[in-house]
C-alpha cells in the first residue's frame, strides 16, 4: 500500500531538513556567503584586531533576529545587560551556564593568556561536544598580534569555521573585508566579503556574486 511508504518518506524528509538547518550569523551578506549561516553543532572562530569589528560581529550573532536564547561570556571587556561576567570564571565553568544555541566567548584570547593554549584547547573540546549535543554554535573571538603562530595554528585547527576580519588602508580610504578560511567538511568561499561599520553594526555587501 502507498500510505506506509509516504509516511516513511515524510519522516525522513523532516529529519534531513532539521539536521541541515543553519543558524543565521546576524550579518545578511555573511549568511549568503555561507549558504544560510553557521552549520549547527560547530565552533566558530573569528579573528582580527580590536578595531576590526570582531566584537560587533559577535554581538550581532548573539542578538540575531528570531528570539532564540543565547549566552554571551565576557572575560576582558565591558559587561552589558544580559551578558555574563566571566572574568573570574575558569573556562570549564562556562559549560553549566550555557543557555540557548548562540554562545559567544569574548574572548578566547584571554583564556589562552590566563590558562595557556592547552587549557583553551581543552575548553574547546568540551564546548564542541556540548554544541553537538544541543545543535548550537559557539563563537569565540581571537585578537591578532598577541599570540604566537603556533597558538594561532592550534586554535584554527580546533575550530570548525574560521573567519578573518581584515582591515587595509588604500590611499585615503579604509577597506574592510571578511575572509572565510575554513568550514569543516565543506569548501570555503573563494572571495572576500566587503563590509562597513555603521552606527547599527556591521553591514556586509550582498551585491556581488558568491562563488
Amino acid at each position: 500500500m502507498a500510505a506506509p511508504t509516504d509516511t516513511k518518506s515524510r519522516i525522513q524528509d523532516i529529519d534531513i531538513n532539521v539536521k541541515s538547518r543553519k543558524r543565521t550569523t546576524g550579518i545578511v551578506g555573511l549568511n549568503l556567503l555561507l549558504d544560510g549561516g553557521f552549520p549547527p553543532g560547530t565552533l566558530v572562530m573569528i579573528y582580527g584586531t580590536p578595531l576590526s569589528g570582531v566584537d560587533l560581529a559577535a554581538q550581532q550573532f548573539w542578538k540575531a533576529e528570531g528570539g532564540e536564547e543565547g549566552t554571551f561570556f565576557v572575560n576582558d571587556g565591558d559587561v552589558e545587560v544580559g551578558m555574563i561576567d566571566a572574568s573570574e570564571l575558569h573556562p570549564e565553568m562556562y559549560l553549566p551556564q550555557m543557555a540557548g544555541g548562540r554562545i559567544v566567548v569574548d574572548s578566547l584570547s584571554t583564556i589562552v593568556l590566563k590558562y595557556g593554549i592547552d587549557g583553551a584547547l581543552k575548553f574547546l573540546r568540551l564546548a564542541r561536544e556540548e554544541m553537538k549535543t544541543r545543535g548550537g554554535n559557539l563563537l569565540g573571538i581571537v585578537y591578532t598580534g598577541i599570540h604566537s603562530p603556533m597558538e594561532m595554528t592550534k586554535l584554527m585547527r580546533a575550530a570548525d569555521v574560521v573567519i578573518e576580519f581584515k582591515t587595509t588602508i588604500q590611499q585615503s580610504e579604509i577597506e574592510r573585508t571578511l575572509c572565510v578560511h575554513k568550514i569543516r567538511n565543506a569548501a570555503a568561499p573563494q572571495r572576500l566579503l566587503p563590509f562597513i561599520i555603521t552606527d547599527k553594526g556591521i553591514e556586509a555587501s550582498t551585491t556581488s556574486r558568491v562563488v
